[in-house]
């Protein structure tokens, strides 16, 4: 950009000087209209990262309802020796669900999610390419057997299929906001008509300034960039970065939560932020 600056500068000072001057109108109407663009482009952003936080909010509080659930409804341990193998087994399932989604979310390959699974389940995963919605399978299979088995009735069955149902539609909307590529004709032209705007500013203001037109033209065009830079670091939410939601954190919290509540011995510590200033 400083360089852009200094070649409109020096175009205005040695060729355009002495013919004509530049009218002023042209960079306020650019201004203007690049505001809007970034405008857009920001909330457009905010409202993916928004949407990917609220879904993620919502698989908090269905995954704590589902493993209460599955405590509360299932016989007690005292009078069927077997139901607290079938606790620890769906709630741990679900731990894997969630570790599966996030490296789905973020494209990356992380085996976590197999170490809440026993042996069976990870041979029937693996001959499906969409892990988490394997799982889901697995624990729609198992909800029926308990029914089949007469371990719920079936009102409770409902509920709990319900929670089920919303896990996957939880996913599908997350999957929806990581496959849905945002516009990149709105990120291509804002950035061409912030440089645009950027030259045009610098023909103008050497008129009056100097030499000084090229900090002043930088300075204007450093804010117009930076805040299309800080619009666009939210449009991809699942991403491993500052900016992104923190699904490391999310995953853990649940899964400190879940651990407790069926009383396993190992509990996880939870994730700090890094450097006191974000959370993964």
């Amino acid at each position: 950009m400083i360089v852009s600056c200094t070649a409109a500068y020096l175009i205005r000072e040695f060729l355009i000087k002495h013919h004509f001057e530049i009218p002023a109108i042209i960079p306020t109407v650019l201004g203007t209209a690049i505001a809007f663009f970034v405008g857009f482009n920001n909330n457009q952003s905010y409202d993916r990262w928004w949407e990917a936080r609220k879904i993620w909010g919502a698989l908090v509080n269905d995954s704590r309802s589902w493993a209460r659930s599955i405590i509360s409804y299932l016989p007690a341990d005292d009078i069927n020796q077997d139901s607290k193998v079938i606790k620890d087994r769906m709630v741990r399932r679900h731990i894997a669900f969630l570790y599966a989604l996030k490296a789905s979310l973020r494209g990356a390959v992380d085996e976590t999610y197999s170490q809440y699974l026993n042996p069976e389940d990870v041979q029937e995963i693996s001959k499906h390419t969409n892990v988490p919605n394997a799982i889901l399978t697995l624990q729609s299979k198992a909800l029926q057997q308990l029914s089949n088995a007469g371990l719920i009735d079936g009102f409770r069955f409902m509920e709990m299929n319900q929670l089920l149902v919303k896990f996957s539609d939880e996913m599908g909307m997350a999957e929806r906001i990581k496959n849905t590529i945002f516009p990149t004709t709105y990120n291509y032209f804002t950035k061409v008509f912030i440089w645009l705007f950027v030259v045009s500013l610098t023909l103008v203001i050497s008129q009056s300034a100097g030499v000084w037109s090229i900090f002043l033209g930088w300075l204007v065009g450093f804010v117009y960039v930076s805040t299309q830079i800080n619009g666009m670091s939210l449009v991809n939410p699942f991403e491993n970065n500052s900016s992104a939601i923190p699904l490391n954190q999310i995953t853990r919290t649940i899964e400190i939560n879940l651990l407790e509540m069926i009383g396993a011995d190992k509990i996880p510590k939870p994730v700090k932020p890094i450097n006191e200033e974000y959370v993964l």
